[in-house]
């Protein structure tokens, strides 16, 4: 092992470790978590690495995490994280925080032009030549007690991902793209799964211009009862129902509550547990006065000119490949859409929020150059 570790299991150690940290100005974490049958994540263990000692963090030992919450929120502390989405949901669902701030390697890499999406695997192996094993990826982080191959595992984790970030900040400093960096992590607390807003939760689904406003207000009502449920029962959301039912029912050709199962492919014990709400919740939103439908969801692609979106792609290509960069980096389609979308009478486009910040000079000024010329 190359750092000394130690293993966290009662509230006195848990606080020391906290108040080490935070002598820290970097510190790199990682947690391992079960999630198969539950809406929200059970964290089986935490692991930080200051640069020195790597701490061991037992949740299942450990009566009180809240000291944590300190170092999580400190502004003097930076947190290195590999692709953090599911560790912030940890966080927020088993302490109610948010680290900040944060650093995401994925992230960096992408920014460095290493790779999009690159897994943990072969960013290690990219900047330290390091091949991670991958034996315990899938291992019961619940059981106890954790294998010595388990803790090994886990230590090293953090141990790597620091020094990869120690190696990275030298190439983002050389290449004048440590504001990317600063700018992406700002954004990486938003749009938790765990965390949208119920009423928010129908938008996440396909399909939905297929849809008038009125199935709209049916879906939205289904989906934010569907959100609750799943939060309040702790199961994942189509443990609940699933989307096709949903879309379904929203569509409006069942009105009784012996056609869910054969129409709506509901199994017999969520029509019985759930049937009558989801139908008269459907009826309620379809009495709501209009002004209250949500919008009309526009089709990707609709009413617009596919040969200026081809176009921009191209732009976008050329300006990848002279960053040295994954063009995903740069922008989405989706992205490119809003642009276009965007033209006034005068025929001027204004670039959408996704496209400002880094990316505004990056790509941005291209785009409109392009739409312009």
């Amino acid at each position: 092992m190359p750092a000394p570790t130690r293993y966290i299991d009662s509230q006195n150690q848990l606080q020391l470790a906290v108040a080490a940290c935070l002598q820290k100005p970097v510190i790199s974490i990682d947690t391992e978590f079960a999630r198969f049958n539950t809406y929200y994540p059970i964290v089986g263990l935490i692991q930080i690495y200051d640069g020195e000692i790597c701490y061991l963090i037992d949740p299942l030992g450990v009566d009180d995490l809240s000291p944590l919450a300190e170092l999580l929120e400190s502004p003097e502390v930076l947190k290195v994280f590999h692709a953090c989405s599911e560790d912030m949901e940890v966080f927020q669902y088993c302490m109610g925080t948010l680290p900040t701030p944060v650093y995401d390697s994925q992230l960096a890499a992408a920014a460095l032009g290493v790779g999009f999406s690159l897994s943990y695997q072969n960013l290690v192996s990219h900047y330290l030549s390091i091949t991670v094993l991958k034996e315990e990826t899938r291992s019961d982080w619940l059981q106890r007690p954790l294998s010595d191959g388990q803790l090994k595992y886990a230590a090293l984790d953090v141990i790597y991902l620091l020094q990869v970030y120690e190696k990275q900040q030298v190439e983002l400093e050389s290449k004048g793209r440590e504001s990317w960096v600063k700018e992406d992590c700002q954004l990486l607390s938003r749009d938790l799964g765990t965390m949208v807003e119920p009423d928010e939760a129908y938008k996440k689904l396909k399909s939905l211009s297929r849809l008038n406003r009125k199935q709209l207000s049916v879906l939205k009502a289904l989906c934010a009862w569907r959100e609750v449920k799943a939060r309040e029962s702790n199961v994942p959301r189509n443990r609940v129902v699933d989307q096709k039912s949903l879309i379904i029912v929203a569509g409006g050709d069942i009105l009784d509550k012996a056609d869910l199962q054969p129409m709506a492919d509901m199994s017999p014990r969520q029509v019985r547990k759930f049937g009558d709400d989801m139908l008269f919740l459907a009826e309620e939103a379809r009495m709501l006065p209009e002004s209250e439908y949500p919008e009309l969801i526009q089709k990707d692609g609709a009413k617009l000119d596919n040969k200026k979106l081809g176009h921009l792609r191209g732009v976008v290509q050329s300006r990848a490949i002279e960053l040295s960069v994954a063009p995903e980096l740069l922008t989405k389609r989706r992205h490119l859409e809003k642009l276009l979308r965007s033209v006034d009478h005068a025929g001027r486009y204004q670039l959408p929020k996704e496209l400002l910040g880094w990316r505004e000079n990056a790509i941005g000024n291209n785009l409109l150059e392009a739409l312009h010329a």
